[in-house]
């Protein structure tokens, strides 16, 4: 498992797998809303039902500092 973040838009990606090859995540379970309401979460799925990865909208207001400083910095 392992964390992209991009500073600039504010997004961060948790992969639960190692990579997504294209088209593998097929189905997404989109529009979950954070207690504080400031961020959204997108859940992408295989065919199969299983989880692949976790889309975090407005990351810095979810995720802990240090989960974005340990993450892979994009842009």
């Amino acid at each position: 498992m392992h964390i992209e973040y991009d500073p600039e838009v504010d997004a961060a990606y948790i992969y639960v797998v190692h990579s997504i090859g294209p088209g593998e995540a097929s189905r997404q379970v989109s529009s979950i809303k954070t207690p504080n309401l400031d961020s959204e979460i997108i859940l992408d799925f295989d065919d199969e039902g299983r989880l692949l990865g976790i889309e975090v909208l407005g990351a810095s207001d979810t995720l802990k500092d240090e989960t974005l400083a340990a993450a892979i910095r994009l842009n």
